[in-house]
């Protein structure tokens, strides 16, 4: 414990999607101020004018105390610069416990300088499992639990994931979903949200689709086939699609957009933000994703996802919810999307603990043990 009695936490955060899962926490921690002395740190491994002091007060957190500015490179270089500029922010501030969540480089390179010094560290989303370590999120995955000290797991099959591993029991805690946690925070805000009206959607049914991942867009086979699919599903439809970054850089090298911005029920649009994207996951027909925590959002919203991946580190969102894996199978996507257009529906179930209490239990967990 530090010296003035408060446990001192330095809470990582490297992506727009990590702040989703760490805003919880960072609220329930300023519920305990005389026991509790929060730094957050953002490694600014993705930037963008999005995560800006709009998006904090979306979240209701304050903006980073410490920001890095590591900026995009390979992964090698990415997880070395991370390494290389948080090991002077940890020796300065010598906290009790450093909080990482989620599977991206700044997680894993955190966590390695912490182990190294000494530092407990505590891994939110823990015991997340692909079976695919072609993915670099899994070798992430794989070592930032290899290291953790507290390992805070969404759903019981990740206690399982944890312990075939040889982790020990007493590191593993079944907490829930911080992300469903800031979910239904934000839910009796959607109606605020203009984005509908802005995209001029005019109370039609429309599909939502967001597409980023390098396997799917980076590859001209995968992503030509995957844009031929929508077009097809367009033609019964309407499809909200904001552009990642490097997903428009992809779409232009590989001539795919014309045709794209041609279709009047094609709705192309820049990232938005967590509000407005909720907003219309929340009222879409059925959403088109490769993101793991869309598979998440979805199945608390009750609404269908077809997954755009051959595996997934959340099987409980498709044992329990909404969710289906459709692969890169254009006919098979277009096929899935054709049957809920046409009013095929997939009931599912809230996940045991995915109640937004979950950064409530971690504190108490980590107040209970560290105080």
């Amino acid at each position: 414990m530090s010296t003035n009695s408060r446990l001192k936490t330095l809470n990582v955060v490297g992506a727009r999607p990590n702040f989703m899962k760490v805003a919880p926490l960072m609220r329930e921690y300023m519920k305990h101020p005389d026991r509790i002395s929060p730094l957050l740190v953002h490694t600014g491994q993705h930037y963008d004018e999005g995560m800006s002091s709009v998006f904090f007060s979306e979240l209701q957190i304050p903006e980073p105390d410490v920001f890095l500015g590591v900026g995009s490179g390979s992964h090698a270089s990415q997880t070395a610069k991370v390494m290389e500029l948080f090991e002077p922010v940890l020796l300065r501030h010598r906290p009790d416990l450093l909080v990482v969540v989620g599977d991206v480089n700044s997680t894993l390179a955190a966590s390695i300088v912490a182990a190294k010094i000494g530092v407990p560290i505590a891994h939110v989303e823990a015991g997340l499992r692909s079976r695919d370590r072609t993915m670099p999120e899994e070798i992430n995955r794989l070592v930032t639990d290899s290291l953790g000290d507290f390992l805070l797991t969404t759903s019981r099959d990740a206690n399982d994931n944890l312990r075939r591993e040889g982790i020990p029991e007493k590191r593993i805690h079944f907490v829930g979903n911080t992300m469903i946690d800031t979910m239904l925070m934000m839910k009796p805000f959607l109606k605020s949200s203009t984005v509908k009206k802005t995209l001029r959607l005019d109370g039609n049914a429309f599909a939502y689709m967001t597409l980023h991942r390098p396997s799917n867009v980076d590859n001209k086979t995968v992503l030509t086939g995957i844009c031929e699919a929508v077009l097809r599903l367009q033609a019964n439809i309407r499809i909200v699609w904001p552009l990642h970054p490097r997903t428009k850089k992809m779409l232009v090298a590989f001539d795919l957009l014309n045709p794209l911005q041609h279709e009047t029920n094609i709705i192309l649009c820049e990232p938005l933000s967590y509000l407005d994207s909720l907003s219309l996951m929340s009222d879409a027909k059925f959403v088109m994703t490769d993101s793991g925590g869309i598979q998440e959002e979805t199945t608390v919203l009750g609404v269908p996802c077809l997954t755009l991946r051959e595996n997934t580190e959340r099987p409980i969102t498709i044992t329990e919810g909404t969710n289906e894996l459709v692969g890169t199978d254009k006919d098979l996507l277009v096929k899935r999307g054709t049957s809920l257009i046409a009013g095929e529906t997939r009931i599912g179930r809230i996940p045991e603990l995915w109640d937004g209490r979950s950064s409530e239990r971690i504190v108490s967990l980590l107040l209970n043990t560290l105080s």
